[in-house]
């Protein structure tokens, strides 16, 4: 795919070699993709992204895969806090809920799975470790959001898709956390996790409560994790 150098000055080096293992999926929730395109460049703004994908598939590469872009803010998944130092982060444009959500372009998705299943090969990023900026910040963002194609991106080992398994699922708050967090989760705020949870796997409904489908989904999910990321209960 063709790739437009756009360079942003807003990175930095990762810590003691650090290579990127985590693939972080945004939206850009602003009103056009050259006003976010012009933010994620600005020295000002202090954030940045690897890639940013427009609707109708161009590709804007700001920060070299091997530097440290601004785009996880806050975050944690599966232990780690500095989801900046861990990852690489492509950027959707798309209006987002403040500005009018709407579904993802054909040719943007395509674009998106070249060059997520690239990045992919050249790391090693396992499925279970492609997140939505919404799963390692579940309390501040909602990107990419319900209208995300997630079900699609696992078909290509972009993320996992469980099938829900009501036997043995989490039935209290305290078996649900226990699973969330194995599955990577910051469970500080339970009912927003839930939420950010609902919002990948389970869309229709976004209610943050651990109903008989969320916790069948649940314990689908943490069953397709490798046997080394699942630790015992006992």
């Amino acid at each position: 795919m063709q790739i437009v150098d756009t360079p942003s000055p807003n990175f930095g080096d990762r810590p003691d070699g650090r290579r990127p293992d985590v693939l972080v999926l945004h939206y850009t929730g602003m009103e056009t993709g050259k006003a976010a395109l012009d933010r994620l460049c600005d020295p000002v703004a202090k954030v940045s992204a690897h890639y940013l994908i427009e609707e109708d598939g161009t590709c804007f590469r700001m920060v070299a895969e091997e530097n440290r872009a601004w785009h996880a803010g806050l975050s944690f998944w599966a232990g780690e806090s500095d989801l900046n130092s861990a990852s690489i982060g492509i950027e959707l444009v798309n209006p987002g809920h403040e500005h009018g959500y709407r579904p993802f372009p054909e040719p943007q998705i395509a674009a998106l799975l070249t060059l997520a299943t690239g990045i992919r090969d050249r790391h090693g990023i396992l499925p279970h470790r492609v997140v939505g900026h919404s799963d390692i910040a579940p309390t501040r963002k909602e990107d990419p959001g319900e209208l995300f194609p997630w079900q699609r991106l696992a078909r290509y080992r972009l993320g996992l898709w469980p099938k829900p398994q009501p036997a043995g699922a989490p039935g209290t708050a305290m078996e649900a956390a226990f699973l969330l967090a194995q599955i990577g989760y910051d469970i500080a705020d339970l009912p927003a996790t839930l939420t950010a949870f609902q919002r990948r796997y389970r869309p229709s409904s976004l209610d943050g409560v651990l109903d008989k489908e969320t916790a069948a989904l649940i314990n689908g999910l943490a069953a397709m994790l490798p046997r080394q990321d699942v630790l015992s209960a006992e």
